[in-house]
């Protein structure tokens, strides 16, 4: 039962966790007021236009009029939605200089807490001279075809057209068209992303040569499809940040699910845990629902084993795993697992101290963009990753493919690919592949990142470079930096500055 049930954990944090862990933010609020257009916008553009401010910096809130369907010619293809990007000319060189232009892909959230929390773009920019863009991937955020996100999730005849293809091509069209109208067409494109928007960023780079001269593709996990590394790897590395800490954290957290499941059983036993750790309601509590909440705390807290403190939106310590095995470790927990368990999730859950009791139906708010992702990992996202052998510290089990077909039957009614992102991009003997005719990528990894398991860990060519770093989390390269960034981490960043700067110079030359 808890086997199975911790299982299903993993796939809730596919489903609903997704890709974008830089923080576990609400989106941000906003503060638009009227604002002239700083271009003059083409048909395919709308002349709206709004300010917005992230972290200090500016950016304008445009649309474009994007089609629905890039690959068809039927009449239903010809429809089009607006789709959201920000843009910040704040130091821009401008079009006489030929000034390269940066262009963040949006994955799978609203553009908002991308721009909110990417700073490297930005800090980048004034190094470059560059024009900063973010642009939202449809159906997520205000990029919504069909009216709306209750129209355009409301069937698979609509959320047939969000694809990962379909999000290239609008990405080409967008950038081919805004440097049309700002008349820079020669200037070069380099493109940035996180996780599934790195991902991105690698297949928009070898798709659309063209039109991006390279791509950083940060904690991007291009090779966790279709059985090219083991479904054991993910969770290993969540395995070994916590065993890394300590010993015992590592024995009592991977104890305590056998632990539970004895209590929950227990004569009010279910009520005891529910108190223990501060459940705000009876309804719809089981055991089920705790182990998802403990063990989503455990795999977000390794994808956020950042070296320096969070902010608002993600109140988090400094190395919060340290934090967390601290807590088990502490004597003054006694030997209750209970309690030490407590404590750990408190690190991850509640280090602002501002919350009083919980909620595990949804420990880590993304519902409103859980539709949409239910439907990419329904259909071509599909990542064995489940599995866990003997030393996990999660209970061991396999990963279980047919259980993903009958979710996805018994929520869209259709059957994923498994085999398509591969055909598409590729990722089978991806060093002799690229090597052939790849250019221009720079794969970061943390190794505590869960999803390094699946990333490019050896550089591939002069020009295919890849960087890791032994204490780096989830694409912690692609964050603001602060006056607490460990030597490694400026060192890495000053490494992509320098490859980047390498790949705009070869191009003006040429």
């Amino acid at each position: 039962m808890y086997t199975s049930t911790i299982m299903n954990s993993r796939i809730l944090l596919l489903l609903l966790f997704s890709y974008f862990a830089i923080s576990f933010a609400k989106t941000t609020p906003t503060f638009p007021f009227p604002f002239p257009t700083i271009i003059n916008e083409p048909d395919g553009f709308s002349a709206a236009s709004t300010k917005t401010t992230y972290n200090n910096q500016v950016y304008d809130t445009k649309y474009f009029t994007q089609i629905l369907d890039h690959f068809t010619f039927t009449p239903q293809s010809y429809q089009t939605f607006q789709q959201r990007y920000l843009i910040n000319d704040k130091y821009w060189g401008g079009a006489k200089n030929m000034a390269p232009i940066f262009v963040y892909m949006g994955g799978e959230d609203d553009i908002e807490p991308f721009a909110r929390e990417t700073g490297s773009i930005i800090e980048f920019a004034p190094h470059f001279n560059a024009l900063v863009v973010f642009i939202e991937h449809r159906f997520y955020g205000k990029s919504v075809p069909f009216g709306g996100v209750k129209e355009a999730t409301s069937s698979s005849k609509t959320l047939g057209y969000l694809s990962s293809t379909q999000a290239l091509a609008d990405y080409a069209t967008l950038i081919i068209d805004l440097k049309k109208n700002l008349t820079v067409i020669d200037s070069p494109v380099v493109v940035f992303g996180g996780s599934y928007g790195g991902s991105l960023a690698t297949w928009f780079r070898l798709k659309y040569p063209h039109v991006t001269i390279g791509a950083l593709a940060s904690s991007a996990p291009i090779l966790l499809y279709d059985n090219i590394i083991s479904p054991y790897a993910y969770n290993d590395v969540v395995t070994q940040d916590f065993r890394s800490e300590s010993e015992n954290c590592y024995k009592v957290i991977k104890g305590s699910w056998q632990f539970l499941q004895d209590i929950a059983k227990q004569s009010g036993g279910l009520e005891r845990l529910r108190k223990s750790f501060r459940i705000c309601s009876k309804t719809n509590f089981s055991i089920g629902s705790l182990v998802d909440w403990l063990g989503s705390a455990y795999i977000s807290t390794a994808m956020a084993d950042y070296p320096t403190p969070g902010n608002l939106f993600n109140p988090l310590p400094p190395y919060p795993i340290k934090q967390m095995c601290k807590a088990i470790d502490d004597p003054r927990h006694g030997s209750d697992p209970v309690k030490k368990l407590y404590a750990a999730v408190n690190i991850c859950y509640n280090y602002s101290r501002e919350v009083n009791c919980f909620d595990p139906g949804n420990p880590l708010d993304f519902e409103q963009s859980a539709a949409q992702w239910n439907w990419q990992i329904c259909t071509e996202m599909i990542m064995p990753a489940d599995g866990n052998n003997k030393d996990s510290i999660f209970p061991a089990s396999e990963w279980d493919y047919n259980g993903r077909v009958q979710f996805c039957k018994d929520t869209f009614k259709i059957e994923p690919r498994p085999n398509w992102i591969t055909t598409e991009f590729g990722g089978h003997n991806i060093e002799r592949v690229l090597k052939k005719f790849g250019s221009n990528i720079i794969f970061f990894n943390g190794l505590r990142d869960p999803w390094s398991a699946g990333g490019v860990l050896k550089s591939i060519s002069k020009s295919l470079v890849a960087i890791t770093a032994k204490e780096g989390a989830h694409h912690v390269d692609l964050k603001f930096s602060t006056k607490e960034d460990p030597k490694w981490l400026k060192d890495v960043r000053r490494k992509e500055v320098e490859i980047i700067q390498e790949w705009i110079s070869q191009y003006y030359h040429y």
